[in-house]
Parts: C-alpha cells; structure tokens; sequence
C-alpha cells in the first residue's frame, strides 16, 4: 500500500505518544503547504504517511470506540481532555472544538486525511489496548481488537508492527522523521 499512495515525494513520521502523534498532524500539514507554496505542488505530489503506533495508536480509532473505550485510554495513557480534565469522549485530535491547545495547532486529523494524508496503525499495540480493555471489563481481546480494528479513521491501514511499517516505508523511499 505504501507503493500506491500517488506522490513521489514521500515522507513518513513515527508516532509513539499521544503529543507526538498531535505534532505530526502539524508537520504533514506544514509539509503540504510548504509544498504548495514554495514549489507549487499540489497534495498528490506527495506521499505523506504518520504511523501510529505504540501510546499513538489509540489515536487513530474514532469517535464511537473513544465514546465506548475513551476512560481506559486515558487512564493507560495518563492522558486527559484539557478541556474538561476528564477522560476523552472523542478522538480530541479529530475534534474542531479540541484541538486549540493540542500539539496539532488548530490542525484535526480528519483536514489532513482529506489532503491525502495516510495512517499506519500499529496492530502489535492495538492488541495490547485490546488486552488491557479486555482485562479491565471481562471482555474477550481478540473480539476487542477485531473491533478496534474496525473502527479506525479513513486512510488507515493496520501494519503487523509499527516499527516494522518505519523500515519497510524507508525501503519504499520514504524519508523518516521521528516525532514522538
């Protein structure tokens, strides 16, 4: 899928916290304005993924498995709304009304999907949230993580491990950056 995504100039970033996955919706951002404006490219002369993955991960999930999982992420990720100091009820990065004070700078995820944006997400953490979220309510992991999996925002593509989707996007000429 890599391969597919139009665009010969390719750029990957690496999340791994939930700020650093706030900042890379900034640069990709930036990145395509930049592109735009400097050299007057248009979005599909660029391939721009962010992976997801380890504390990120959940941030590629929509609104209705933060509505329904929202509390156990926070409390794994001791991350909280910082507008109503409780655990998110939604992706708080693909929210208008959340992302003033976030990493992302005003940018929602969901604008820079709509550039062409892509995401690989992490299924090695996304079984691990499962697990947690399955221990926690008496669940079964794996109907958790076919769920999760499910329900991921658009441009998504799950990868076998995050770190895994970083070396094989450098084999397919994509240059790295890593965020956090």
């Amino acid at each position: 899928w890599l391969d597919k995504i139009p665009g010969q100039h390719r750029f990957l970033m690496d999340t791994t916290t939930p700020d650093g996955f706030g900042s890379a919706i900034l640069y990709a951002n930036n990145f395509l304005i930049a592109n735009q404006n400097a050299y007057g490219l248009k979005g599909s002369d660029s391939a721009v993924v962010i992976v997801a993955r380890h504390f990120s991960t959940v941030f590629a999930y929509n609104d209705m498995i933060w509505a329904k999982y929202g509390a156990g992420f926070s409390q794994r990720l001791n991350f909280l709304d910082s507008q109503t100091k409780q655990a998110p009820k939604v992706n708080v990065y693909n929210s208008a009304a959340h992302v003033a004070p976030l990493p992302s700078f005003n940018n929602t995820l969901d604008a820079v999907l709509k550039r062409g944006v892509h995401l690989a997400v992490c299924q090695m953490a996304t079984r691990f949230f499962a697990m947690g979220i399955a221990e926690a309510t008496g669940g079964n992991a794996d109907a958790i993580y076919n769920e999760l999996a499910s329900n991921v925002v658009a441009n998504s593509h799950m990868v076998p491990a995050g770190i895994v989707a970083v070396s094989r996007a450098q084999e397919h000429g994509y240059t790295f950056a890593a965020v956090g």
